[in-house]
């Protein structure tokens, strides 16, 4: 028998990558990145802007005393599913935070996944309102709101609510308060326990060394807590990001993705509205430096409010990174929210607007939000 062996056919023995291939792979990302990172700049200064920031159209259907409810419009052949969502905004922070922009979008995934989106928001006269109080929201605002949405849509079933930050503290209020055709709450984001939100602690020394006096005078004086100084509360959290943005614009320039997010979160920033006068008097007092939340003590409207007597479904949603809403600020909710039927907590990426709308939500936090309404669908 002889050992001789078949001559492979020309041009089929394996390719054995040398220096020169790598070098001709890391060539082309150089140049694709480049190319990219041209077309981007190109982008900006040619359009003014590279994140489309435009709101998905929606219907207003009712309102009352500076606040409206809207409808949105369904996205043409998606199926109606499940129940209907309303979503609430916190103050300081406008609605955009659930519409920040085409391609990342809590409202735009809800309405891709079939739920009809109803969302509260308020207007200039709201915040100027300077007796407008926690009761405005937990006794007048949702309630009408809840109310409303839950007649337009007529036989869809009970409503999901969804708040973030202050907006999920107003959920889990309300829903103790009240007895409102509500399948579940969700709050994202929501600091239940302020003894756990580092940025308050200096605040609450001064308040106690002062007795409450300086900032009692200040919001007096001022009628509320001023759209500026809200944007700088959200920025001093996250300062180092905002001292290493120009540095990450520059390193990131092919990475259009990043730098649209970065422009719309600019946008929702240069959008905060101030807070009204009474409303931040009992934040500061009742939640801030009282922390009775957490305390299952705050009273609203002169009554007593306890998380304790919520008997809905209710999932907690906290950011990993988040700095506002630490996670163990939200986990506090679990031992308050005794009688919920079925209480979830979850922990997923991001910081207080990121885990809400950051580029990984949609593929951790609404996934979550979305599996959790639809087991509480009628």
């Amino acid at each position: 028998m002889s050992d001789a062996r078949t001559p492979a056919p020309a041009g089929d023995h394996d390719h054995t990558p040398t220096v020169l291939d790598a070098a001709l792979r890391e060539a082309g990302t150089a140049f694709g990145r480049l190319s990219s990172a041209v077309g981007n700049v190109w982008d900006r200064l040619w359009e003014g802007h590279l994140a489309d920031t435009t709101r998905r159209p929606r219907t207003t259907l009712t309102g009352g005393r500076g606040w409206s409810l809207h409808r949105y419009a369904a996205v043409p052949g998606a199926p109606v599913v499940g129940n209907p969502v309303l979503l609430i905004p916190p103050l300081g922070a406008p609605d955009l935070a659930f519409d920040l922009r085409r391609g990342n979008s809590l409202v735009e995934f809800l309405l891709e996944h079939g739920r009809t989106v109803y969302i509260v928001t308020y207007d200039a006269a709201f915040w100027r309102g300077r007796r407008r109080g926690l009761e405005t929201w937990v006794d007048d605002v949702l309630p009408a709101a809840i109310e409303a949405a839950h007649a337009d849509a007529d036989d869809a079933g009970d409503l999901h609510l969804a708040g973030w930050s202050l907006g999920g503290l107003f959920v889990l209020l309300t829903l103790a308060a009240h007895d409102l055709p509500v399948a579940s709450g969700t709050a994202f984001a929501a600091p239940v326990d302020v003894d756990k939100v580092p940025i308050v602690a200096p605040f609450r020394s001064i308040a106690e060394y002062t007795g409450g006096a300086i900032f009692t005078t200040a919001y007096r004086v001022l009628g509320g807590f001023p759209a500026p100084a809200v944007r700088a509360a959200f920025q001093l959290v996250s300062a180092d990001r905002y001292v290493t943005k120009p540095i990450t614009v520059l390193t990131h320039l092919d990475d259009r993705d990043l730098l649209e997010q970065m422009e719309a979160v600019d946008v929702l920033m240069h959008n905060m509205v101030a807070y009204p006068g009474r409303a931040f008097g009992q934040v500061f007092h009742h939640v801030i430096r009282g922390n009775e939340i957490a305390r299952d003590a705050v009273h609203v409207g002169g009554r007593r409010v306890r998380l304790a007597d919520v008997e809905d479904p209710i999932l907690l949603i906290a950011g990993a990174d988040d700095g506002i809403a630490p996670v163990d600020s939200v986990r506090k909710g679990v031992e308050l929210l005794t009688k919920s039927p079925d209480l979830r907590f979850e922990i997923e990426p991001g910081g207080h607007l990121g885990v809400l709308t950051g580029r990984r939500a949609k593929t951790h936090t609404w996934p979550v939000f979305l599996d959790f309404m639809a087991d509480h669908d009628d």
